[in-house]
């Protein structure tokens, strides 16, 4: 990573500090408002911490788990998975594979978010709730591709269910709050601020992360990120880290991707998404500049699979894709979303850019199997 030196940053400060009015500087001071809480969070922590889960997972030793690797193609200084699931071994031979991970309760009658990669091959899931009970739990389905999984736990009483906020509402600097179980320690709260939004880690084609500098360890994963007002927002998932401990680069599934995530498994536990049928790379440069964007946008068609939706909309190679259901395309993962999250036998209209000529076609969507993935 590209190191940024802080000098600039103090000149500039001290430049604008000389040039404004008291009276001026006394506007930019921030408002209470967007200062931490009166007394720090320990109201919103009491309100959320019961929601909170802590699972234990055990899967065969003769089962590679997907917590255990990173993902080809991933930098080895991104800890993509936390390696959570750590092997135990014992003088009988290799023993099962036993690992810790933090979720958090969606529906009073047991329904549990976490990471798909915290209960992939699971041979036992154990759910400890914060007072102390521990329940058997059933792995309802999931979804490599954004790392969410859904679970279920079954209990005579009803169980404190937390609320997805909206994430699209977030913005760098806001104010969060993760609460998890790192290294297996039980309840562990820490809080930062939204370091950025809709960040690619080139960890998969959904990629759109929030970014926080909250401490988040092995152990958080699948663990909530709450806002200010006590809402999940994302799903801390993974961190950037060279030496594995945290380093204040943590990553989270945002909470409207999770959601939309989730409704799809709690129908059948698997996800269903939507096929295009196309290979696609960024605008050239060259090209940019003789259609006089300032900039490269859209995704450029580089293959067509035959009787594929996108071949029947008389899609063709070179026809640059700008927009798709009302979605403005401007880099290649808009496209993969838009499409991903589009129903199959759903039409939608795509405006291409056809030898100089915008056009729009209209596409019906296809389904999306493996093979596709």
């Amino acid at each position: 990573m590209t190191s940024t030196s802080q000098t600039p940053t103090r000149l500039a400060g001290l430049a604008l500090t000389a040039a404004l009015s008291s009276t001026a500087m006394l506007a930019l001071t921030p408002s209470a408002v967007l200062a931490v809480p009166a007394g720090g969070y320990g109201d919103l922590v009491e309100t959320v911490s019961p929601s909170v889960v802590f699972i234990e997972v055990t899967a065969r030793a003769d089962q590679p788990n997907a917590a255990m690797t990173l993902p080809e193609g991933i930098p080895e200084e991104l800890k993509r998975r936390f390696q959570d699931m750590m092997p135990n071994q014992s003088q009988g031979g290799a023993a099962p594979h036993r690992g810790v991970g933090s979720g958090f309760i969606i529906s009073s009658d047991g329904q549990i978010v976490t990471n798909h990669h915290v209960v992939k091959d699971a041979q036992s899931v154990t759910v400890k709730l914060s007072d102390g009970r521990s329940l058997d739990a059933t792995v309802i389905g999931g979804d490599p591709l954004t790392d969410i999984a859904l679970l279920k736990v079954d209990t005579d009483t009803d169980l404190p269910a937390v609320t997805f906020g909206d994430s699209e509402s977030m913005r760098a600097g806001d104010e969060v709050v993760a609460v998890g179980n790192p290294f297996g320690l039980g309840g562990t709260v820490t809080s930062g601020i939204i370091s950025a939004m809709s960040r690619n880690i080139h960890s998969g084609p959904f990629d759109d992360f929030i970014q926080t500098d909250a401490a988040i360890n092995r152990g958080n994963s699948g663990g909530p990120l709450f806002n200010n007002d006590g809402e999940v927002i994302g799903v801390n998932t993974a961190i950037f880290s060279p030496d594995g401990g945290s380093v204040g680069i943590g990553f989270s599934v945002p909470s409207d991707l999770v959601q939309t995530i989730v409704a799809d498994l709690q129908d059948d536990g698997t996800v269903t998404r939507g096929w295009l049928g196309v290979q696609i790379k960024p605008m050239p440069e060259e090209i940019a500049s003789v259609l006089g964007y300032d900039a490269p946008k859209g995704a450029m068609i580089e293959a067509v699979t035959e009787d594929s939706p996108a071949d029947r909309a008389a899609l063709k190679k070179g026809d640059i894709i700008l927009s798709f259901g009302g979605t403005e395309i401007s880099e290649l993962r808009d496209l993969t979303r838009a499409v991903a999250l589009t129903d199959p036998d759903q039409k939608a209209d795509i405006l291409v850019l056809h030898k100089g000529q915008e056009v729009t076609r209209e596409v019906t969507i296809g389904t999306r199997g493996e093979q596709d993935a």
